[in-house]
C-alpha cells in the first residue's frame, strides 16, 4: 500500500506563502474585532464606527490621515467582502508570491493598495463623488489579478467550479468591467480597483527580473512599431531624395579643345550661377552648360 503525506490543516494553511498566510490572519483578526466594536459604545459613539474614523481612508479635508492609505486595506463592510478579497487573495497571489518570493511580493501588494487610495482620494473629487471613508484590500487584490493575468495568462479558470476560461480573458473582463462601471455615486470604490490595477501593471513592466508572456508580447509590439516608423520615415526620406535626384542631369564632358578662342567673362559666370540658384541647373542651355563646365576646368 502506497502512503502520501497529506498537509493539515485549512487546505493545509501552515503550507501557504508567509506573506499571504499573514495577511489573511490580520485581515480576518481585524474584521473580527469590528463585529466586537459593532456592539460596543466608546463613550457616546459606537465602538466601531469610532474605530472606522482613525483607521478607514478617509477623503483629504474630512479626517485624513496619512496611515490610513495602508490601514484601509485590511477593514472590511461585511462578512461577503472580506470573503471575496481574502479568496482572491489566496486563490491568485499564491503561485505569484512563489514566484517571487515573498518580499517583493509583500512590496508589490502595499503598492498596488496605496495607489489604489490615492486614485480614490484625488480623481474621485474630480468626478463629483459624495465624501466617503474607503475600506477594503479591492484595490491590492486587483493589482493582484492583473499579476496573474500577465504571468499566467493561459491558465484556466473554473467560472462556477464548471466553465474554464483562460485568465487573460477573465481577468481582463473584471478590468475593462471598473471602467465601465464608474461611478461618482456608486458605493464600490471602482477608481481604487483601476488604480490598483494599473499600478500592478506598471510595476510588472519596469521591473527587468519579471518575466511575463503578455510582457514580452507588448515590448515587442512596441519595438515592432518603433523600428516599422523608423523605416517608413527613411523610406520616406528615400523617396523625396530620389524624386530631388531624378530632376537634376548629369553633366556633359565637352571636349576643352572646342571654341579656345572664346572667352568667358566673370559677368557672363555670374549670370549663369544666378540662373542655376533661381531654376535650377537642368534649366540651363546647352551652351551655358559647356561654359560652365570651362570654366570650372580653367579654374582647376
Amino acid at each position: 500500500m502506497s502512503n502520501y503525506y497529506r498537509p493539515r490543516g485549512f487546505g493545509g494553511f501552515r503550507f501557504f506563502p508567509p506573506v499571504i498566510k499573514n495577511l489573511l490572519i490580520i485581515t480576518g483578526a481585524v474584521f473580527f474585532l469590528q463585529l466586537i466594536l459593532r456592539n460596543t459604545v466608546i463613550g457616546s459613539i459606537n465602538g466601531e464606527r469610532a474605530f472606522l474614523e482613525w483607521f478607514a481612508l478617509y477623503p483629504i479635508g474630512y479626517n485624513f490621515q496619512i496611515w490610513q492609505l495602508v490601514t484601509y486595506l485590511f477593514l472590511h463592510g461585511s462578512f461577503t467582502h472580506i470573503l471575496f478579497n481574502m479568496f482572491a487573495l489566496w486563490m491568485f497571489g499564491m503561485e505569484i508570491e512563489n514566484s517571487w518570493g515573498s518580499k517583493k511580493f509583500l512590496y508589490y501588494y502595499f503598492i498596488c493598495g496605496i495607489t489604489a487610495g490615492l486614485f480614490q482620494l484625488f480623481i474621485s473629487p474630480m468626478l463629483g463623488a459624495v465624501p466617503a471613508p474607503t475600506i477594503g484590500a479591492s484595490g491590492a487584490v486587483y493589482g493582484v489579478l492583473i499579476a496573474f493575468g500577465m504571468l499566467f495568462p493561459d491558465r484556466p479558470i473554473y467560472l462556477y467550479f464548471l466553465f474554464p476560461i483562460k485568465a487573460k480573458y477573465l481577468i481582463g473582463f473584471f478590468i475593462i468591467l471598473q471602467f465601465l462601471l464608474v461611478d461618482s455615486s456608486g458605493s464600490i470604490a471602482r477608481l481604487a480597483h483601476i488604480g490598483g490595477a494599473l499600478a500592478g501593471f506598471v510595476f510588472i513592466m519596469l521591473d527587468k527580473s519579471i518575466t511575463s508572456p503578455v510582457k514580452t508580447m507588448l515590448m515587442r509590439k512596441r519595438s515592432f512599431s518603433s523600428k516599422s516608423g523608423f523605416s517608413s520615415s527613411f523610406n520616406k526620406f528615400s523617396e523625396k531624395l530620389k524624386k530631388r535626384n531624378g530632376n537634376i542631369e548629369d553633366a556633359k564632358f565637352y571636349d576643352l579643345n572646342e571654341n579656345k578662342d572664346e572667352k568667358i567673362t566673370q559677368e557672363e559666370i555670374d549670370r549663369i550661377l544666378d540662373k542655376i540658384s533661381q531654376s535650377g541647373y537642368q534649366n540651363l542651355t546647352e551652351k551655358e552648360k559647356k561654359i560652365l563646365f570651362e570654366a570650372s576646368k580653367k579654374m582647376k
